[in-house]
């Protein structure tokens, strides 16, 4: 064999390794990841308010208890070097709003991630606010919820009654979720 037949077999032989990890993550993952996305195939807000997710430290995130608030929900991944820039932020962002009390928002994280890796990052930097492990399929309940490309952070805004108010496809700031909450209280109180 010649070197460019042998850099083919190579980058072959590496397409196939990555294709049979994804399809062993596939098969391993917890049943709440993979039936988390068929759930809201259909689009509607009650769809994915009766999601559950397995959660890093054990037990399950349901959102139907984040009803009834505004909510930020983060899709990330340790892999994704944007997503853990943004995490210190969002967990100050929802250590702020915890302050409020019943007129803060929630925020919740959905890792479309292993277990593992978000298991192990939480434990060199904690966050404040529920994280689900929504596993690779979190990518489909992503599009669902309007990201076409796939790409990671991205954020969606539900008001209390469970309205979508914002989309953000990439990195966020305090800035942009300070005007968020701004948007939110002009609409409700006028």
């Amino acid at each position: 064999m010649n070197r460019r037949q042998w850099m083919g077999a190579g980058a072959g032989v590496a397409v196939v390794a990555a294709g049979g990890g994804w399809w062993t993550r596939q098969r391993t993952a917890a049943p709440e990841q993979v039936a988390a996305a068929p759930a809201a195939a259909s689009g509607s807000a009650d769809d994915l308010w009766s999601l559950r997710f397995e959660r890093p430290e054990g037990g399950a995130l349901a959102l139907e208890t984040l009803r009834g608030r505004p909510l930020l929900v983060n899709f990330w991944a340790t892999w994704c070097p944007p997503c853990v820039k943004e995490m210190p932020m969002l967990d100050a962002f929802a250590r702020t709003q915890e302050a409020r009390g019943a007129a803060g928002w929630q925020v919740v994280g959905l890792a479309v991630d292993g277990p593992t890796p978000v298991r192990e990052f939480l434990q060199k930097s904690p966050v404040g606010f529920p994280i689900g492990l929504a596993g690779f399929s979190g990518t489909e309940l992503a599009r669902q919820l309007g990201n076409t490309t796939g790409g990671l952070p991205y954020s969606v805004v539900f008001d209390a009654t469970g309205k979508v108010l914002h989309r953000k496809l990439g990195e966020t700031n305090l800035q942009e979720l300070q005007t968020w909450v701004d948007a939110a209280v002009a609409t409700t109180t006028g």
